[in-house]
């Protein structure tokens, strides 16, 4: 006979559901755990000096949980933050649960640290298509520092070069020992626009084409012969995450950095990514193509 237990007719509770980190939380961590490196301080160090507990730091630092003001004041204060970046750090933690970001905050904190570049670093998988350009990661240094001066004509050398720096930097993520998976699809209007001069697109096209032939980097042009696409309307970049996390949007604008995460945001655009796999050439037929184009040059 079962034994009575006085629970009869309650339904167990539900299990409860962890909410995703939002961009801002992430961007939140990811500076945290820069400034603690910098402040040459291990998780341990920082948790007997703030008394905060090492698992809570940990869970901060992965952007498990929001910090509390006054425990993010006493991590800052343990790494010296001050100025701007304790403001800016501050304001971050305010708005945490915030889905989306257009710009903002981040744009007064370091810019090799920019919300995205710390973003992509986490990621395992990326989709970029692009509609006028080769993909940064992709992009060879001359071919980078060509766009770059076209692109932002006020800049000044020193800013040009910082710029092309971080470009290249970032290529790291496709050498490492997990690399990550990169599909990038773009439009054929990318491959041709002279960009820099001939040589230069020559060594771009070369390059492509020893990229496209690692397992970890899938190429794919869409043809002009394919008329109308849904890319189109723009370029973006879906990156994917290891375990719960959810995926994220990344367009680049005039108007600032714009970052997706709502579910029916992240399924419209997996769905364009699907049609613009579907709508492009091969990968053999675009390494083709690619090839043609480099004779041409």
């Amino acid at each position: 006979m079962q034994e009575n237990n006085g629970m009869e007719g309650i339904a167990p509770l539900p299990p409860v559901r962890r909410e995703p980190p939002t961009v801002r939380l992430r961007r939140l961590a990811a500076e945290l755990r820069r400034l603690r490196q910098e402040a040459g301080l291990s998780q341990a160090e920082v948790a007997e000096k703030t008394d905060i507990n090492l698992a809570t730091l940990h869970r901060i630092e992965t952007a498990k949980t929001k910090p509390q003001l006054r425990t993010l004041n006493a991590l800052l204060d343990a790494y010296g933050a001050t100025g701007s970046t304790r403001t800016d750090l501050i304001a971050l933690q305010k708005a945490a649960k915030q889905r989306g970001w257009l710009h903002g905050i981040e744009a007064n904190l370091r810019g090799q640290y920019s919300a995205y570049i710390a973003l992509e670093a986490e990621a395992h998988e990326a989709v970029n298509y692009e509609s006028l350009f080769i993909p940064g990661l992709l992009q060879t240094e001359d071919y980078a520092r060509a766009v770059i001066r076209g692109v932002l004509p006020t800049d000044t050398e020193a800013e040009v070069e910082h710029r092309v720096t971080a470009r290249m930097r970032r290529q790291a993520l496709l050498e490492s020992d997990t690399p990550l998976r990169l599909w990038a699809i773009m439009d054929q209007a990318a491959l041709s626009r002279t960009v820099g001069s001939e040589a230069v697109m020559r060594a771009q096209f070369r390059h492509l084409i020893q990229q496209a032939q690692r397992p970890h980097i899938t190429i794919q042009v869409i043809p002009f012969s394919a008329g109308s696409h849904p890319g189109m309307l723009g370029s973006f970049i879906l990156l994917k995450f290891a375990m719960d996390s959810p995926d994220v949007i990344h367009i680049d604008s005039m108007a600032g950095d714009l970052f997706l995460e709502k579910e029916a945001d992240l399924q419209r655009y997996n769905r364009i990514c699907e049609h613009l796999r579907a709508m492009a050439l091969s990968p053999a037929d675009t390494a083709a193509l690619i090839a043609s184009l480099c004779g041409d040059h």
